[in-house]
């Protein structure tokens, strides 16, 4: 696949090209690395498209899946504990875990245990290969890098994202980059706070 499209927020890239360029070197040699149209194998169903081949996202995720463990790239998760007490909330979000539960349940209240998941994470750069539905990639740039960042467990997240172009010919519902941008730029500059590159890829 080719990379297509680049945005930095909040200079994403900027820190990658000077602090881990071999990273970006990698993310760059791993997106060229996937053949797409090996994957166009999902026959649609629906009335608009019917018996059209497709991409499927369920394989090419699969394809970036195997070559990013291939150079080390680990899932990652952050346990937390939450309780319906805003105050209480506010009051633990730095502590460890442990000393959340115990400040949570010392207050009388019920500690409800939660995490953050992202699919891919080394030297402290996250990256999210999001072909699902648009909801989740949401979700990746306002909590889960978020999340991570204010943790203190990432400096930088990357989103990867099909170009228009890609996901016209894929079934309905998928996310894509020109979209996104926009969802991220209305937002105002600041805003998530936390540095993000955003990358539109397409065969």
């Amino acid at each position: 696949m080719n990379l297509i499209e680049t945005y930095s927020h909040l200079n994403g890239l900027e820190y990658l090209l000077v602090h881990k360029p071999e990273l970006w070197n990698e993310i760059l040699e791993v997106i060229g690395m996937v053949d797409a149209n090996r994957f166009r194998t999902k026959i649609s169903k629906e009335i608009t498209m019917v018996g059209k081949a497709l991409y499927s996202p369920k394989d090419i995720n699969f394809a970036f899946k195997k070559f990013l463990s291939d150079c080390g790239w680990e899932e990652s998760r952050v346990s937390y504990w939450v309780t319906r007490s805003e105050k209480l909330i506010r009051r633990t979000l730095q502590m460890s875990p442990a000393e959340q539960k115990a400040e949570i349940e010392a207050e009388g209240e019920e500690a409800i245990r939660s995490y953050n998941q992202t699919d891919f994470v080394k030297d402290r750069v996250a990256i999210e290969v999001q072909f699902g539905k648009y909801s989740f990639v949401a979700y990746d740039l306002f909590v889960k890098h978020l999340a991570f960042y204010i943790g203190d467990h990432i400096d930088v997240g990357i989103e990867i994202l099909p170009m228009k172009s890609m996901q016209k010919d894929m079934s309905s519902g998928p996310s894509y980059y020109e979209g996104e941008l926009y969802n991220v730029i209305r937002q105002g500059r600041g805003v998530p706070a936390v540095p993000l590159v955003i990358l539109g890829i397409a065969p």
